[in-house]
């Protein structure tokens, strides 16, 4: 259609990395005499394209860790308790994140815990689009989560076939030990934290990461924030682990 069109000039920011199209149409255009220009505006293209590029490389989904947090890094009471921590702006923009995913991860812990739906619950959003539902573990009986995927075993493995049955970017909502299995596994391509402006107060609380962390100064798992928004009353943070070649790109 560009060659028929009679377009003389192609910029381009990146080749797609799909085996089964890779450079071919840039080598058809530059064979039909038009002149292509490729590279530009690269890393704004990298990212928009995130989710697509990653599952193209790798054939696993684009992994976005999502926690609700106080200010002092605790994501629910001594007595399990956490509804609702964050105000309803930042829940509004969860179900955005849910929108713009293929499917949803929660473990078991937080299936019993929660009972959440984890459905998209926007005006206008369209009931035969909601993300596939994922649980690590078993799904107790009547759980509102239902009809989902129950999954277990290497995480690996798990994104290996979300990836095959074309989900682009996973959605892990938690909790605290799925986290960090997560993240302790350098599976998280995207952190995505909400802090509401409220102290726990205490150790006794739950964390944000359930697990054994850095050790030491040297050890200490370092990215890039990428976005800051504030929503109602809470503040949402985004970061990316750090690029290869940069310091502090080591998973605790």
């Amino acid at each position: 259609a560009v060659l028929a069109a009679g377009v003389r000039r192609v910029v381009v920011g990146l080749e797609d990395p799909d085996p089964r199209v890779q450079g071919r149409g840039l080598a058809a255009l530059a064979a039909g005499g038009v002149e292509v220009r490729s590279g530009l505006r690269a890393e704004a293209v990298e990212e928009q394209l995130a989710p697509y590029l990653t599952h193209r490389r790798t054939g696993r989904p684009y992994v976005v860790l999502k926690l609700a947090a106080s200010l002092d890094g605790r994501i629910a009471a001594p007595d399990r308790s956490s509804k609702w921590l964050t105000g309803p702006e930042a829940r509004a923009d969860v179900h955005r994140l849910r929108a713009a995913s293929q499917a949803v991860l929660v473990g078991a812990g937080t299936v019993r815990a929660d009972d959440p739906e984890l459905t998209v619950r926007l005006p206008g959003h369209a009931e035969d689009r909601q993300p596939l539902r994922v649980v690590l573990g078993a799904v107790p009986p009547g759980a509102r989560v239902e009809p989902a995927e129950q999954v277990g075993g290497d995480l690996v493995t798990v994104l290996e076939d979300l990836g095959r049955r074309g989900v682009l970017q996973l959605l892990v909502e938690g909790g605290a030990a799925v986290a960090h299995a997560f993240h302790a596994a350098g599976l998280v391509d995207r952190y995505v934290f909400y802090y509401a402006p409220a102290l726990f107060g205490g150790a006794d609380a739950l964390p944000m990461f359930a697990g054994p962390g850095a050790q030491s100064m040297g050890a200490l798992w370092r990215g890039r924030i990428v976005g800051v928004a504030r929503l109602g009353d809470d503040l949402k943070v985004e970061l990316v682990p750090a690029r290869p070649g940069r310091p502090g790109g080591k998973v605790a």
